[in-house]
């Protein structure tokens, strides 16, 4: 079993997408999760490559940056590497700026030096999804624009 799939327990995957889908339900915005290995280019699977261009690689494949408000977000993380990545796209980032990135993440990177993986992301995520409501609430027209399920690499 690679360390990809010790990461989280079945039933952390489940409190995950439910997070997701619970976020999702106030919001036009969308939520991935994607995990893999080590951030490495797709283009060169042999090379390394920084974390945050193997995030926006990994935003462009999950189509994130079509979304019709441009409004998702991706919560990226390398296991082996042990590094995260929070990127929005355009449309939230350009209200709520990287430092708002920032404080998400180190809400999750406490719970993982805590080794609570899966409640570490269900608590980005619900952040996350808190800003996402503010800015982009949901209207009746909205639809799920994005599988809420995670993604892994």
């Amino acid at each position: 079993m690679s360390k990809v799939e010790k990461f989280l327990s079945s039933e952390e995957e489940t409190e995950i997408i439910d997070a997701i889908r619970s976020a999702e339900k106030n919001t036009s915005g969308e939520i991935r999760v994607h995990l893999e290995p080590t951030s490495v280019s797709a283009e060169e699977p042999n090379e390394p490559i920084d974390a945050f261009d193997r995030a926006a690689e990994v935003f462009e494949m999950l189509n994130m940056d079509n979304t019709k408000e441009r409004n998702g977000v991706l919560i990226y993380v390398a296991v082996e590497d042990r590094t995260l990545v929070i990127m929005g796209d355009k449309g939230i980032n350009d209200i709520v700026g990287q430092n708002f990135w920032e404080s998400t993440k180190d809400i999750i990177i406490a719970h993982f030096k805590n080794g609570d993986m899966g409640r570490g992301l269900v608590e980005g995520i619900s952040k996350a999804g808190e800003q996402l409501k503010k800015h982009f609430p949901f209207k009746k027209d909205d639809t799920n624009e994005l599988p809420d399920d995670i993604s892994v690499g």
